[in-house]
């Protein structure tokens, strides 16, 4: 039994500091970056999601991961902000670690997703 309640606390530990890798962002200051343009902004959900609709300005995962060096200024201090459906999504973890990866320093995560997006009834524009 204490061999368990170990490895159950070791694994919430675990998954505590994973999911701190990368600082949250509310919705509201993701909707400001996008406005500005101060951010680059990446959609882990699938193609068929993104092309439903996503945060304005929004790259496409899917699209841009052969390429991701390209699409990131190049400032490492910019802003890049990953997001995929809902808090309970891991998928924005390949963008968020192959832009921390490639050097960038403040890698966020929009954590509500576009779950949280569409319930703030924040605006959104349809993928190609």
């Amino acid at each position: 039994m204490k061999k368990y309640i170990a490895l159950l606390a070791a694994a919430f530990m675990t998954a505590s500091v994973y999911a701190s890798e990368f600082a949250d962002i509310s919705p509201k200051d993701v909707l400001s970056a996008a406005e500005a343009k101060s951010a680059v902004i990446i959609d882990a959900n699938s193609p068929d999601s993104y092309k439903t609709g996503h945060v304005p300005g929004a790259l496409s995962w899917g699209a841009v991961k052969a390429d991701l060096a390209a699409k990131l200024p190049a400032d490492k201090n910019a802003l890049v902000i990953a997001y995929c459906g809902n808090p309970n999504c891991p998928a924005y973890l390949q963008a968020a670690k192959a832009a921390k990866k490639l050097g960038y320093t403040n890698v966020q995560h929009m954590s509500a997703g576009i779950d949280g997006w569409n319930a703030a009834k924040l605006p959104t524009e349809p993928g190609k």
